[in-house]
């Protein structure tokens, strides 16, 4: 048997776990963020339902413009608990199925299967994750990199001719060295995942615009113009080759911030650094309740230009007090200079590694 990468998606998650609360909402254009409320400044979109893509609602995009763009849409407010509590249930299905369960998100993750049929175990992965009442695209591929990108064709199959027919199903699709000239070659360099449109750009000037053209390049160009690392990864990734192992382990987070944008900016210097002990302690008493021990803090700045800079500083010692924790946060804000209406403030912890 061969062994397999199954890429499994969740479908409009935020959105799909509603729908299983309010099933009357299904169909409908619903627009989940902030508090569900389409007037709150500075909040943004989630995700989005089909019906409210179809309107040119996206992810990322601030609650009025969304409003602007869907008038009708049913707005509703982030309910992190539960999509958490939906996720794990999830997760725990893909871990009762042959192979090795990667978790990448709420929604996301990798399974590794040695089978001759991996259409057939897509399939009844899906069959399962329809009776939770969601549903799921699934990539298949010999990697993570041919089983990520077939994940946006599987979504795509049936609703666009921009998909080739050959490994496509509803809601499945393949991608592997086999046919990856044929569906890739042609399509652009930022349509390979870990290639942003600052790489495509760079790229371009070179004369490298199509996957093809990444697969011709030479990599000891490459390697001179983006490094002795970035550069011959790129190549890689041209050829359609990637990561095949799958971790079981959770992820141990190396640190974890907390950030807030204002619904007004912050002008005044005292206001400015009551609410950044505010966010800090905050943060330093989550991550002692967590009992995990803290080495550093770093404290974000965007202003109302969008200009961000972040400054950090090394705690005398390794610790979990909440007290020091913040007054290191507010001797970190007290060198900046703050000439400027503050839109965002964030402050973050930088853990003791866990052995």
């Amino acid at each position: 048997m061969a062994r397999w990468l199954l890429h499994v998606d969740l479908d409009q998650f935020q959105a799909a776990v509603e729908f299983r609360r309010h099933p009357e909402l299904r169909g409908k254009p619903v627009i989940v963020g902030g508090h569900g409320d389409p007037n709150e400044p500075r909040k943004v979109v989630t995700c989005a339902s089909y019906p409210a893509r179809a309107y040119g609602v996206r992810a990322g995009m601030a609650l009025r413009s969304a409003l602007r763009k869907c008038p009708e849409g049913v707005f509703l407010p982030l309910d992190m608990a539960a999509y958490e509590e939906a996720s794990d249930e999830v997760m725990a299905l893909l871990r009762t199925f042959p192979g090795r369960v990667e978790v990448w998100g709420w929604d996301e993750a990798f399974l590794a299967a040695d089978t001759d049929d991996p259409e057939l175990l897509a399939r009844e992965i899906r069959g399962a994750i329809a009776e939770l009442d969601l549903t799921c695209s699934i990539g298949i591929g010999d990697n993570k990199l041919t089983a990520k990108l077939a994940t946006g064709f599987a979504k795509s199959a049936g609703k666009s001719s921009d998909v080739p027919g050959a490994g496509a199903a509803a809601g499945m699709y393949r991608l592997t060295a086999a046919n990856w000239t044929e569906v890739m070659a042609d399509r652009p360099t930022d349509a390979l995942w870990g290639i942003g449109s600052r790489i495509a750009a760079r790229l371009a000037e070179l004369g490298i615009r199509t996957v093809a053209d990444l697969m011709a390049a030479d990599r000891h160009r490459l390697a001179a113009v983006f490094g002795p690392s970035t550069g011959p990864y790129l190549w890689v990734l041209g050829h359609g080759k990637g990561d095949t192992e799958v971790t079981t382990e959770p992820r141990i987070p190396v640190g974890r911030s907390k950030s807030e944008t204002f619904p007004h900016d912050l002008t005044d210097p005292a206001e400015i650094r009551a609410q950044v002990a505010r966010i800090a302690t905050e943060v330093a008493e989550e991550m002692a309740e967590a009992g995990r021990i803290s080495i550093r803090v770093s404290v974000t700045v965007r202003t109302n230009t969008f200009y961000t800079r972040s400054k950090q500083a090394k705690l005398p010692e390794p610790t979990a007090d909440v007290a020091t924790i913040t007054e290191t946060a507010l001797h970190i804000i007290d060198r900046f200079d703050l000439d400027r209406p503050v839109r965002l403030l964030g402050v973050r912890l930088e853990f003791v590694p866990e052995k």
